[in-house]
């Protein structure tokens, strides 16, 4: 271990800041059997429909169960509150809900529970991120109209049928729609969401294994063990307390001097060491996480048939065994095609997909990026918010492969933006001149889930416009196909469209990776790289 007494003297210093507490261990923050665990603040407040972000969600694993739940170590859909979901055509569904379960406030969760809070996720007026997830559902247009005023209060496709059943009928066939269950946007809420919405958003009231107990801004969440959870995977600890952090390193330091129990994002600078200084109690595991370069397609120049071959060519100049090496120290591996290893081959990843187009090549990316007329605009600017993660180092790295393939030091340059906030608004003004940092962490596991909201045309996500006629079609072909298998290999048909026109170039597979102290045990991620909070031991 590196500097001990030095690193103790800094940590208590930002744990004193943060909880104006003393500096005694992880334990002294919460009490007996409650585990420290780094955390950033939300974006938007923890309403399910509203939160679409990896801290937000991390608390709503927490505080929420749905009718679905992702296996902690396979990722599979498998019920929580669904008793069963049937249909007869892949577009209408009946749920039947579990009988038995609570809300923390001993409210029972019925049918009710899930169209209302459906109704209010989907509705424009409410203005929640993850609106779009209840696109699928008949009369979204009317509730969340593209342009113009609302014309419905509620989804015509949501009907409540008794007080454990409702069905959904969708607006187009879509096989895979109950494994999306799982995501938090489809959560039930207790009536005090609706009639004191304020109080609720100060405290929320959930049906988790956690309740939240506190909750101050830019320094902490407390959450404590609901001993009255009803579901098979209760707290095995007392609470969990979160405690904010703006800088992954000091997260890292505090660990080491035992001020902290627990980091779940190993910054990429201290990855040399990080075997030895928690003596194993480090954690490396696959994660459904894709990170790309994605392209302004509203651009002209860049919705050529020769800048496809730039792409292309851009792609094979990029040598991503040795960035994911030097810089990543393996916690990502090079990509080779556009979903994740941690779907398997059933769920439709495929391995090698990529070819060649993903091998570093320098004369055939000089070559290639010549045929397709040079860069459109002659030089490449990489764009990506420079406030969080290790984006500045591995950008440059690209760009020195670029240079470095393309025999010209000035081919490409990164070109930062301050903040996440100001990037993700210049993406959504589409005023990006060239390509630009993407990451995908998915919302399910299934390969729908990495094709479509990036790629179909006017998808929620498709930050760079990009549109293929063929890829739609195979897109809504999968989706009403009802044999799991056959929907797969239509998914993997739309993602060949994908790799032929190089609709964003694949970097690498991005790793979960966590850190902890020897007063916790069970530490492991889920397939969505976030602790298994509930599993964790203390003492």
């Amino acid at each position: 271990m590196r500097g001990p007494t030095r690193v103790r003297r800094a940590a208590c210093a930002i744990a004193a800041a943060l909880m104006m507490a003393g500096c005694s261990g992880g334990g002294g923050f919460g009490g007996a059997g409650v585990l420290t665990s780094s955390w950033g603040d939300p974006q938007n407040p923890l309403e399910p429909a509203n939160t679409n972000e990896v801290q937000g969600g991390k608390v709503l694993d927490m505080v929420f169960r749905g009718l679905k739940k992702y296996d902690p170590r396979t990722g599979r859909a498998v019920n929580m509150l669904a008793e069963r979901i049937s249909t007869p055509d892949s577009r209408t569904f009946t749920v039947t809900v579990k009988d038995g379960w609570r809300f923390s406030n001993g409210e029972p969760v019925t049918a009710r529970s899930f169209v209302d809070a459906w109704n209010y996720g989907a509705s424009l007026r409410n203005n929640q991120k993850n609106a779009y997830f209840f696109g699928y559902i008949d009369g979204y247009d009317k509730v969340h109209p593209d342009s113009g005023r609302q014309r419905a209060d509620t989804l015509s496709g949501l009907r409540v049928t008794g007080p454990r059943t409702f069905t959904v009928r969708l607006n187009q066939k879509f096989a895979g729609f109950p494994d999306t269950l799982g995501y938090a946007a489809y959560a039930p809420l207790p009536r005090a969401f609706f009639t004191d919405h304020a109080g609720w958003l100060r405290k929320p009231i959930g049906n988790g294994p956690y309740r939240i107990a506190s909750y101050t801004k830019g320094s902490a969440m407390t959450l404590k063990k609901w001993n009255g959870y009803p579901g098979p995977d209760p707290a095995r600890n007392e609470g969990v307390t979160l405690l904010v952090y703006t800088d992954s390193n000091t997260a890292y330091t505090d660990v080491l001097a035992g001020n902290l129990d627990l980091v779940d994002d190993v910054p990429a600078t201290q990855l040399k060491n990080v075997r030895t200084d928690l003596d194993g109690r480090y954690i490396n595991t696959p994660a459904g996480i894709l990170q790309t370069l994605a392209f302004p397609y509203y651009d002209p120049k860049w919705n050529t048939a020769g800048a496809r071959k730039v792409r292309t060519g851009l792609s094979m100049a990029i040598n991503r065994a040795q960035i994911t090496e030097t810089i990543f120290r393996r916690t990502r591996t090079p990509a080779t095609d556009w979903t994740s290893p941690v779907l398997g081959t059933a769920g439709g990843f495929q391995d090698g997909l990529c070819g060649h187009a993903c091998d570093y090549d320098p004369a055939g990316a000089r070559r290639l990026v010549r045929e397709g007329g040079g860069i459109p605009g002659g030089r490449l600017k990489i764009t990506y918010n420079a406030d969080t993660g290790s984006h500045k180092q591995w950008v440059d790295a690209v760009c020195n492969s670029i240079n470095n393939a393309l025999g010209d030091d000035k081919a490409c340059v990164g070109n930062p933006v301050g903040t996440f906030a100001d990037f993700r608004n210049q993406i959504g003004q589409h005023r990006m001149s060239g390509p630009f940092r993407a990451g995908w962490q998915m919302d399910y596991p299934l390969i729908q889930n990495f094709l479509q909201p990036l790629y179909y045309t006017d998808a929620s996500s498709n930050d760079g416009k990009w549109s293929n006629p063929q890829f739609d079609r195979l897109v809504d072909r999968a989706n009403a196909e009802t044999d799991r298998a056959a929907s797969v290999r239509l998914f993997q048909e739309a993602e060949k469209v994908v790799r032929d026109n190089m609709a964003a170039i694949p970097l690498w597979y991005q790793n979960g990776s966590a850190g902890y102290t020897a007063r916790l045990s069970h530490v492991t991620l889920n397939p969505f790289s976030v602790p298994v909070y509930n599993e964790i031991k203390v003492g």
